[in-house]
């Protein structure tokens, strides 16, 4: 049986492939519930919308999602510009005592929340010179993603369709373009519906998934938090076990050789 080995992102290792974020939770509980159950390691958290420490008189988020059980991935949500993104990682940086690893995405507009790739481009490039860890929301070109990894982001999470649509992986083969030329993991980042949508990601190679609404918004989040870490579980095992090829015509489960004949 083959064995698995863990995610590795800039030198961090995590047994859990699912990434979650903190957003559209009813309250804190729901939140700590829900990401516990998702088995997750790493929790994504919107510096712009969240309190993480920053404002004294708020519901603090870590009080709920320690630091010392979880990492904490902080990102740029809510961000338009490379400058904008730039000043978010650096405030988190010094909210959370000197941590580098960051999430980074420079959205286009409101309406679609597409990643506006110059401007991403743009602040990448500075926050690896600044000596950040950088994990990127990109679009699904192939080209541009292997230029975020020469630029030297640890991780390239392509979205597999618009944040919070819930409509699953609609650019299957984009994400294989990527997978074939990837040194770094890359992690599905938006559009995840439900669990089959999750293992669909892990079964084309993705090295992660990464999703908050197809959790939060669902009826029962606790138990889609559940349904959530089992897909990306079966995604995963599906990918290392090699599935069987594809077939136009009916193949017999059973050998016919040897069949008593009438």
């Amino acid at each position: 049986m083959i064995q698995d080995t863990p995610l590795v992102v800039a030198g961090y290792e995590f047994k859990s492939r699912l990434l979650v974020g903190t957003g559209k939770y009813k309250d804190m509980q729901e939140t700590k519930e829900a990401i516990e159950m998702s088995g997750a390691e790493v929790v994504t958290v919107a510096i712009r919308r969240t309190n993480i420490g920053q404002n004294e008189n708020e519901e603090n988020l870590l009080d709920v999602i320690s630091p010392e059980k979880y990492t904490i991935l902080p990102n740029t949500a809510g961000c338009y510009t490379a400058k904008d993104a730039v000043r978010t990682c650096q405030l988190a940086r010094e909210l959370l005592d000197g941590h580098k690893l960051v999430k980074l995405e420079v959205l286009a507009d409101q309406k679609t929340l597409y990643p506006q790739m110059p401007e991403t481009l743009k602040a990448a490039e500075i926050l690896v010179k600044d000596g950040f860890d950088v994990m990127v929301y990109c679009s699904d070109d192939p080209i541009l993603a292997k230029e975020l990894e020469n630029m030297g982001c640890v991780a390239v999470m392509p979205l597999a369709a618009p944040i919070g649509s819930g409509l699953g992986v609609q650019n299957p083969y984009n994400i294989q373009l990527i997978l074939e030329e990837a040194n770094v993991p890359i992690i599905i980042d938006a559009g995840v519906g439900t669990a089959s949508d999750a293992a669909v990601a892990m079964e084309l190679g993705c090295d992660g998934v990464l999703m908050n609404t197809a959790i939060a918004a669902a009826q029962d989040p606790v138990l889609m938090a559940s349904a959530m870490r089992k897909g990306v579980e079966a995604g995963r095992e599906a990918f290392l076990a090699g599935r069987m090829p594809r077939k136009r015509y009916a193949s017999a489960s059973s050998p016919i050789d040897g069949l008593i004949q009438s």
